[in-house]
């Protein structure tokens, strides 16, 4: 019987397209499946929690696949990591139930989205931030932040392209922690549309420079209008940090 075995990835998604096998350009699943045929010789499909964006980042990126593989479940990590490109790391692998399914089973998602608040930017790390050159009104920010917990239609955060049939999240936290000059906004929730937390952020940053009033952030959820809310924030800036399971719920709970 084929092992079902269980990945947690980090990666640097500068270089590539996204998460998802794509013909146009380079993937981090292509990456992997092609790192497990050198290892396996098996044609193996590796399934992801979340599809990251072209340019998005990972530190606890969750994915699993099956093998007839002699290889140790835990020494795939360490034999992965000798034949894929560096700016993808797999921190850890396990045997798990045969009926495990990164995606399917994952019950919440936590991203951070980062950004540099200061009129030079940032010469190390610059990939890694969104570079925002004038001050915010943070605590608007923070207000409107607030506002998006709970169960919402998201459908006016939602890019263009998007294949979902509910539009409807329930958001767990939502809080932004300010370091100066470093902005970070953190967000768990059961799901995320299509670029929904990099407009989630382009609509607080809209607030924080004046352009949007927090009293108008309940008619842009209740609308469904994209047009209503703010731009999409780069991409570079944001980082699928970690993915929960029926583990997890204490930690899940926590955050309500």
């Amino acid at each position: 019987m084929k092992k079902n075995i269980r990945l947690i990835i980090e990666y640097d998604g500068s270089n590539y397209g996204g998460w998802q096998r794509q013909c146009n350009s380079p993937s981090i699943q292509q990456e992997l499946e092609e790192g497990l045929f050198k290892l396996t010789g098996e044609e193996t499909l590796v399934q992801g929690a979340g599809r990251t964006d072209s340019g998005v980042h990972a530190r606890g990126q969750v994915a699993n696949f099956f093998t007839n593989s002699s290889i140790p479940s835990h020494r795939f990590s360490l034999a992965l990591n000798s034949v894929i490109p560096r700016d993808i790391r797999v921190v850890d692998s396990r045997e798990v139930s045969p009926d495990f399914h990164s995606r399917f089973w994952a019950k919440a998602r936590h991203y951070r989205y980062a950004m540099v608040i200061r009129p030079y930017g940032l010469a190390i790390g610059r990939d890694y931030y969104y570079h925002i050159p004038v001050q915010l009104d943070i605590r608007s920010m923070e207000e409107a932040a607030e506002l998006f917990k709970g169960q919402h239609d998201f459908k006016a955060f939602q890019a263009a392209g998007s294949i979902a049939k509910s539009t409807t999240r329930t958001i767990h936290y939502s809080k932004l922690t300010w370091k100066d000059p470093y902005l970070y906004y953190d967000v768990v929730g059961n799901g995320f549309l299509y670029n929904m937390v990099r407009i989630m952020v382009g609509t607080l940053v809209h607030i924080g420079k004046g352009k949007i009033k927090v009293s108008h952030m309940e008619n842009i959820l209740n609308s469904g209008d994209r047009r209503l809310a703010g731009p999409t924030a780069p991409a570079q800036g944001l980082c699928l940090e970690k993915v929960y399971y029926d583990e997890d719920n204490l930690l899940i709970k926590s955050f309500n």
